[in-house]
């Protein structure tokens, strides 16, 4: 039972590690084919914005702050 859990996070988990990957590498046009139309949790949210900010990409930026949150 554990195990169905577990996988069913790892697209998820796998999918944000890929996107912070393509933020810090300042590959915007992956960062758009990453992000899923689905709401992100505000927490990541924020993270990915930070690290957006550190590289000074405004457009991966601008990207990031459109994603709805997750309520």
């Amino acid at each position: 039972m554990g195990s169905d859990n577990t996988d069913r996070n790892k697209p998820g988990i796998a999918n944000f590690a890929a996107l912070k990957t393509a933020i810090v590498n300042g590959e915007d046009q992956l960062v758009r084919e990453l992000l899923s139309h689905e709401p992100m949790l505000d927490i990541e949210k924020s993270y990915l914005i930070d690290l957006a900010q550190l590289n000074k990409n405004h457009t991966i930026i601008k990207l990031l702050e459109n994603i709805s949150v997750k309520k």
